[in-house]
């Protein structure tokens, strides 16, 4: 059980990374306490070519200028207004590539999990959307952005879990219809343990 180190997220392939990223274990300590979640759904965003990326065109604001920054570092968005989204920024500074992390299954600190969500409900639904996730796991928006995934608030564990690619489910992404023909880009990755 190791942080994935710079070298993983420092690559060009955006939808590759999103893909190795399924069986991933995503750690949050947030008030001394720790959450643990084995990451079963992403999203890939390719930059500037990406009609559904924030960074489409080269766009840059006050809230894309992170997608911008080094690799290995979160990107915590509002949704709404209301749902903190957790993204990992990858390839190299200055090419605004990320990975939206859609959903964990539980494997640490399902209590805390369970009570930030206020929520009953079964293990597998715990943190199944990305804005459930980020409550589960603690990930506020003014927080949690631009924090570096290989310090101690935030980052990703290599537990050497073995995914069965068949298992894997590849397809297009969800809310992302503005974006015309790239909506249909098979850049969401879901694992149907």
């Amino acid at each position: 059980m190791k942080k994935l180190p710079i070298s993983f997220y420092d690559r060009e392939d955006v939808v590759l990374i999103a893909q190795e990223l399924i069986g991933k274990v995503l750690c949050t300590k947030v008030n001394d306490v720790i959450t643990k979640g084995i990451i079963t759904e992403t999203e890939a965003y390719a930059g500037v070519l990406d009609k559904a990326s924030h960074a489409f065109g080269g766009k840059r604001t006050g809230r894309t200028e992170i997608m911008f920054g080094k690799p290995g570092i979160s990107y915590v968005y509002l949704c709404y207004g209301v749902h903190s989204l957790f993204n990992v920024v990858t390839n190299k500074e200055n090419i605004p590539h990320a990975v939206l992390i859609r959903g964990i299954h539980p494997i640490e600190g399902v209590e805390t999990m369970l009570s930030r969500r206020k929520s009953k409900e079964p293990l597998y639904k715990i943190a199944d959307g990305p804005g459930k996730l980020s409550k589960a796991l603690g990930i506020e928006f003014r927080q949690h952005n631009n924090l570096d995934l290989l310090e101690d608030e935030i980052w990703i564990e290599d537990h050497s879990i073995s995914v069965n690619p068949k298992e894997v489910l590849i397809g297009p992404r969800i809310g992302v219809g503005y974006a015309g023909e790239d909506a249909l880009l098979p850049y969401r990755f879901l694992w149907n343990r």
